[in-house]
């Protein structure tokens, strides 16, 4: 198999995107597009040049899935699609709950089929710079913040932005999650909007990452405490400073200390996640964020929204809120 027959459920703002990218790789070609919006679906299929098909016909002619639906959507989908022996690429959250995240995995291994987990983040340069620069952390801080818009209000903060972060984290730290202690609150949607959540891990490792999608401006950054030093991270102005011991150039008066500035050239995260996904499934290629990776930050998401709910509970007990 030369190219990889691929069809895209949901016609939506990441829809469109998996549409036009897809339509465009060399190693894949676009079969059709299935949305319940029939007008919607015509538009961006007219956009992308394929059919739109029903569900059916779209599983009948593929041989992988994008699914690209809402979130309470993702489970039965993907389970209809490896059902069928169709390879699965799904954005994030892989599913709602654990179970259907481990189902999901399940029926991949048993079919021996590929499932790709859309944590986009894995794939970009940013993540590439910082991670060839970091030793184990011992801190992390990151802020996720960006102004209000509805899409993406059918899930909370944390399954909208969080989770990006609490992916990245998991993969820096490599360590299970030992306790979360978080709050939130859902101010313009009937859902969290902002969230903080400080998560403890196995070997001592603390990570504090902030979310919101109500604030003035958007900001991405990161901040990572190690035994090789500080580093910090400005995904917005693609730069970061690393301040160690033998790094860069020496700070006057601190000569056993170095500074390195860099930054990294942006590249096409979501095409380089569909290569990887095209690899995967026609060269048998390892699976860099795999069904494992999606459960552990479904997870960690599922953690915060428990604590943020604790936190809430004591604050209405002690009549903090109403």
């Amino acid at each position: 198999m030369d190219r990889l027959k691929i069809g895209v459920i949901g016609a939506g703002h990441f829809g469109r995107f998996h549409a036009l990218k897809t339509a465009a790789a060399e190693r894949a070609v676009l079969v059709g597009l299935h949305d319940p919006d029939a007008a919607r679906a015509g538009l961006v299929a007219a956009e992308a040049g394929c059919a739109v098909l029903d569900l059916d016909g779209l599983i009948a002619a593929a041989d992988a899935l994008i699914i690209a639906a809402p979130a309470d959507a993702h489970f039965p989908l993907a389970m209809r699609g490896l059902a069928a022996g169709r390879h699965v690429l799904i954005e994030k959250p892989i599913a709602a709950t654990l179970d259907e995240a481990d189902q999901l995995a399940a029926m991949a291994a048993a079919r021996g089929l590929v499932l790709q987990v859309g944590h986009l983040e894995r794939f970009s340069a940013a993540h590439g710079a910082v991670a060839a620069r970091m030793g184990r952390p011992l801190y992390i801080e990151a802020v996720r913040v960006a102004p209000f818009k509805p899409r993406g209000t059918d899930v909370s903060v944390i399954l909208d932005l969080m989770i990006h972060d609490l992916d990245l984290v998991l993969a820096l730290v490599g360590q299970p999650i030992e306790s979360v202690d978080a709050v939130g609150a859902a101010v313009a949607s009937a859902h969290d909007d902002i969230a903080n959540a400080r998560v403890h891990f196995a070997d001592g490792c603390v990570a504090t990452i902030t979310a919101s999608r109500i604030s003035l401006k958007t900001e991405r950054k990161m901040r990572i405490f190690s035994e090789a030093g500080y580093l910090t991270v400005d995904f917005a102005a693609k730069t970061l400073t690393l301040i160690g011991r033998d790094r860069g150039m020496a700070l006057p008066g601190f000569e056993e200390f170095g500074l390195e500035t860099a930054s990294w050239q942006d590249h096409d995260a979501l095409a380089a996640e569909h290569a990887a996904f095209h690899a995967a499934c026609l060269d048998g290629g390892a699976v860099l964020v795999d069904a494992a990776a999606g459960r552990r930050a479904l997870e960690a998401a599922i953690k915060v929204s428990a604590s943020i709910a604790a936190s809430r509970a004591r604050a209405v007990r002690s009549g903090l809120i109403r």
